[in-house]
């Protein structure tokens, strides 16, 4: 969806190309000391993305410090060195990037209310619309393909760079400012001007499926676009009010990730307690739990793509290693270090790579993602409501 903080290109794209594993709670505690708490290790302040090599935060902070004595930008300073260290996914943030990057996580954002996806053909397809939002109002409907954004053709961009541009993400877009959007809907194309607003993100969408003919309960489909503030309840308790016997498709096909808290409680309804993830700090290991009381019979299959990051692939890895789900689609993105956020001088925030992540079985996603049982390129949905049938779960 055009929703939380979505930054693309060389530098966007380090910056946020996806809502990363942070815990909300002690986010400015970390930020403000340079260090995490050391407290519950099943809530970390940590952010997973794929990276070669780390960034010293000294070096990072000293610049900062060094370029605001000099009534330079801070800022500035703190990311030359990040982008000299090899820390492909070390981030800086200046006051109002941080600002917005934590309302995302919150679960609201600057956009126009749509949410993209690859179509079957290579185009990028308008993959769902949110009600009430700039595009719902300007008639944009599911289905539509987005050929031109303010005049430039992206039928063939990345979905990360079309989402971005929808945002305004590499111009800092504010609320009230103009997009023209070029759409095709069959043989017919048009332009609409969309102005951004603030919307509330729908992170959790659950419908069912079916009937089913065999006379089954109809299996739920659960879409999970990102892990924000609550998602992680949703999905829970969409699964407990699911009817007995029916199965869960589990949709994170797109999702960029999320809270680390929220991705943990989601595992959570389908698991009875146990391991979900690993993690290092600089090369302490750390683990991840899910709580206990988890729907651990019902059938589930889990479909992903290529657009599938960060906490998804946490959820994703843990439900295939612990036997609980069958997945299906593309392999996932590949983002699996963790980031430590602390203020610099000036007011920004950096998030340097300390460590890295594991799915129970120990497999590292960093780089390489996260391989399907069922590799399908086209009709993944329909391939994994097959599959979710012969599970038993329903269709």
């Amino acid at each position: 969806m055009s929703g939380p903080p979505h930054r693309v290109g060389p530098r966007g794209l380090c910056r946020g190309a996806a809502l990363t594993l942070v815990f909300a709670s002690v986010l400015a505690t970390a930020a403000a000391t340079g260090s995490l708490p050391r407290g519950d290790e099943r809530s970390p302040a940590l952010k997973t993305r794929s990276v070669a090599s780390f960034a010293d935060r000294d070096a990072v902070a000293d610049a900062a410090a060094d370029a605001v004595a000099d009534g330079k930008s801070g800022t500035e300073a703190a990311e030359e060195v990040v982008s000299r260290s090899g820390d492909r996914w070390g981030a800086v943030y200046d006051e109002r990037e941080y600002q917005e990057f934590e309302q995302a996580l919150d679960g609201s954002y600057t956009g126009v209310g749509i949410a993209a996806r690859r179509s079957a053909d290579g185009l990028v397809a308008i993959a769902r619309v949110q009600p009430g939002s700039p595009a719902d109002r300007a008639g944009i409907r599911a289905g539509d393909l987005i050929r031109t954004i303010d005049g430039r053709r992206v039928d063939r961009r990345p979905v990360s760079d079309v989402v971005a541009l929808l945002r305004g993400d590499r111009t800092g877009a504010a609320v009230g400012s103009a997009v023209v959007l070029g759409v095709q809907r069959g043989s017919t194309g048009r332009t609409a001007t969309l102005h951004r607003a603030r919307l509330a993100t729908e992170a959790v969408t659950v419908r069912r499926l079916g009937p089913d003919r065999s006379g089954s309960p109809a299996a739920v489909l659960i879409e999970v676009g990102s892990f924000t503030k609550g998602s992680g309840a949703e999905v829970r308790d969409a699964v407990r009010e699911a009817p007995a016997g029916a199965g869960v498709l589990l949709d994170l096909r797109g999702n960029s990730g999320g809270l680390v808290t929220e991705a943990v409680t989601a595992a959570s309804a389908f698991l009875d307690g146990g391991l979900v993830a690993t993690y290092d700090v600089h090369g302490e290991q750390r683990v991840l739990y899910a709580d206990a009381g988890g729907d651990t019979e019902r059938p589930v299959v889990v479909l992903v793509d290529g657009g599938t990051m960060s906490a998804a692939e946490l959820l994703t890895g843990a439900l295939q290693d612990r036997g609980r789900a069958v997945t299906v689609g593309s392999r996932t993105f590949g983002k699996g270090s963790v980031q430590m956020p602390s203020k610099l001088a000036g007011g920004a925030v950096a998030e340097l790579t300390v460590g890295h992540y594991r799915t129970p079985a120990g497999r590292s996603v960093d780089d390489r993602g996260i391989t399907p049982d069922l590799a399908v390129s086209s009709r993944a949905q329909q391939r994994a409501e097959t599959v979710l049938s012969g599970l038993g779960g329903g269709s």
